[in-house]
């Protein structure tokens, strides 16, 4: 979407998700903003290929073995999902492209960019995580949340309100909004829902370990974001992910959960082309609040509380 002669920029949504849960704000501002914005569904989900037949036990199931040492042999990997956000970008006979990815996709982008250098002109990692074992574990109500949410075989309307119950418990504390998150899930569901997908995934984030020794290698402009309130990846790995990879930053959103809501996207937005039209880390400050503190000389952290107006009115993406 957007202008052919704009700078590309590559969405890369999480676990289980569509390309529809980046939102319109997030979307329509990025191509108010004269971007070219490419979306893609990650194999398993939304409109993608899905692995019918292929292993898929339950999640706590999943989880509990992993906790033990029992690592799944998964479907496929994150290496295999970079494999094809590539090959959107091949399609498009795009060279290079900003590469943002949100939660697993922030993992996928991690991976895109250490394989894929020369086809990355910026790494963006929304709250997502290094894969650490010694960071803090997610809460148990979001991961109970989560189990819910990848129950098959559900009826329309149950998968509706276990679709808003994960949103309610993963989301912005500061944000959440209940109708916002029954229209997306409404629409999400309208597009295909397909449970069985996120066990893979998640089987193939758990089976990718810990990549701290890839994100050391990575020499790119990098922008780390992370909610200082999401459960699911608490504030740590953000932190985590920025201090390892060299020269990156790291906002902070104050108020952010795991969830990308309407008036976070705002922030985001706030944040995102100043970064892109920079290579210093003190530019970011002008288009957002005083830094809070400084992790690593060449980490800087904020916390954004009013984001500026819009170059021009949002209107729904398509």
């Amino acid at each position: 979407m957007g202008p052919n002669d704009g700078e590309p920029v590559l969405l890369i949504m999480g676990l289980g998700a569509q390309m529809l849960h980046w939102g319109d704000t997030l979307v329509q501002g990025l191509l108010d903003r004269g971007y070219r914005v490419v979306l893609l569904d990650n194999r398993d989900a939304g409109l993608s290929q899905k692995f019918y037949g292929l292993s898929a036990p339950p999640v706590w199931w999943t989880v509990v073995r992993t906790k033990v040492g029992f690592y799944p042999t998964p479907a496929y990997t994150l290496e295999d999902m970079a494999a094809d956000a590539v090959g959107v970008l091949d399609a498009l006979e795009i060279s290079r492209a900003h590469v943002v990815g949100a939660s697993m996709g922030g993992m996928i982008s991690q991976v895109l960019t250490a394989n894929y250098p020369q086809r990355v002109a910026s790494l963006t990692s929304i709250m997502s995580s290094s894969g650490a074992p010694d960071l803090p574990e997610s809460s148990r109500e979001a991961i109970m949340a989560l189990a819910e949410g990848a129950k098959s075989g559900l009826a329309r309307d149950e998968e509706l309100e276990n679709r808003v119950m994960i949103a309610r418990a993963i989301g912005s504390p500061e944000f959440f909004d209940e109708e916002y998150a029954r229209q997306l899930a409404t629409r999400v569901l309208n597009r295909g829902s397909y449970p069985p997908g996120t066990i893979r995934q998640l089987q193939a984030i758990l089976a990718s370990g810990d990549r701290s020794p890839m994100l050391a290698t990575i020499d790119v402009p990098t922008l780390v974001i992370h909610g200082d309130r999401d459960p699911l990846l608490p504030p740590d790995h953000g932190r985590d992910t920025a201090e390892k990879i060299p020269g990156a930053q790291l906002v902070m959103i104050a108020g952010m959960g795991h969830s990308l809501e309407p008036e976070v996207s705002e922030r985001v937005l706030n944040v995102l082309p100043p970064f892109w039209e920079s290579e210093h880390s003190g530019d970011i400050k002008k288009s957002a609040d005083r830094p809070e503190k400084s992790v690593e000389p060449e980490t800087v952290v904020l916390s954004i509380e009013e984001p500026e107006a819009p170059a021009k009115p949002s209107g729904a993406a398509h």
